[in-house]
């Protein structure tokens, strides 16, 4: 007989706060957008401004990421950022002046009491590190919201572990993250099966497009990307009805940023790229969710194939 597909409720986390961003089934897409790594405290806080400005004319749900420390740089040589105190006190300035609450990723456990003390809102956990237990542990017993992004080689069943790591801490604001699954050699696939799978867990999941398209190592000294298909990635996410918020890294030239220049997408296009989405997720929200009869696979017979 056939069976209904079962569903679980998904929780709301919200950063708090006076200018509060919040994911899950009751709230609003919102955005993780910003420049991969803090390139100077003057194109942080620029870039910064145009955002907020863009969030406050389009009603954007935004949370402004960027990174201290790229400590996970293909090259010995590529650009990693100003720092952990440099850069925490260029982020609480942007918090301070633009009102958005931020977001930046963490490499070693120490960090992660270092950024909520500084009023980090959200803390990252990337992707490469998201089985590190000590780092998971540092990150929930914050209290802040814990995002963290999916391996591109793990299984999204996985995540269930690294999340049973967080709540062991007593903190249930997680955010679950799709980067893109490894195809291949230098070279990675968004399989959006992935959102419904992680969301399933209970949590919100947000769509990461840009990094999706991202050629790790295909440069040699340096990853590659194709940021051309970043926006139909986003699309195609929020249509699923499983994407909570999409992470997009932006820069005004993006030819010349210090990282992830490959597949970051021009400022200019985020706009744009956000009325669309902002369509899809009204067209899927607004409607009911089908109903899915799940069929049993036929036994074999008996004595096999004849």
């Amino acid at each position: 007989m056939p069976t209904t597909e079962k569903r679980t409720a998904v929780r709301t986390v919200s950063t708090g706060g006076d200018f509060a961003v919040s994911w899950g089934p009751r709230s609003p897409l919102a955005l993780m957008a910003g420049p991969c790594v803090i390139e100077s405290r003057a194109h942080c806080l620029g870039l910064a401004r145009r955002l907020a400005a863009l969030a406050d004319r389009l009603g954007i749900p935004l949370v402004f990421k960027a990174s201290f420390d790229k400590a996970n740089r293909s090259s010995l040589e590529g650009y990693r950022g100003p720092g952990i105190d440099a850069g925490l006190d260029i982020l609480a300035e942007v918090r301070e002046e633009t009102g958005l609450p931020v977001l930046t990723d963490i490499h070693e456990p120490w960090q992660a009491e270092r950024c909520a003390k500084a009023g980090i809102d959200v803390i990252q956990i990337p992707a490469f590190l998201c089985r590190q237990t000590d780092l998971l542990l540092a990150a929930g017993e914050t209290g802040r919201v814990v995002n963290v992004k999916k391996m591109q080689g793990m299984a999204p069943e996985a995540m269930a572990q690294v999340v049973r790591k967080i709540e062991s801490t007593g903190n249930r604001r997680i955010v679950l993250t799709e980067r893109g699954e490894s195809f291949g050699y230098a070279n990675l696939v968004a399989d959006m099966r992935n959102l419904m799978v992680m969301r399933a867990l209970g949590y919100p999941v947000v769509f990461d497009a840009t990094h999706s398209v991202q050629r790790p190592g295909a440069l040699g000294s340096g990853s590659g990307g194709d940021s051309k298909w970043a926006p139909a990635l986003a699309r195609a996410a929020v249509a699923t009805g499983a994407c909570d918020g999409v992470f997009l890294e932006t820069h005004e030239t993006p030819a010349r940023a210090l990282s992830d220049a490959a597949n970051c997408i021009a400022l200019a296009s985020v706009g744009p790229l956000w009325k669309q989405l902002a369509s899809i997720a009204a067209v899927v929200r607004a409607a009911p969710e089908p109903r899915v009869e799940l069929v049993p696979a036929p036994k074999a017979r008996k004595g096999g194939a004849r």
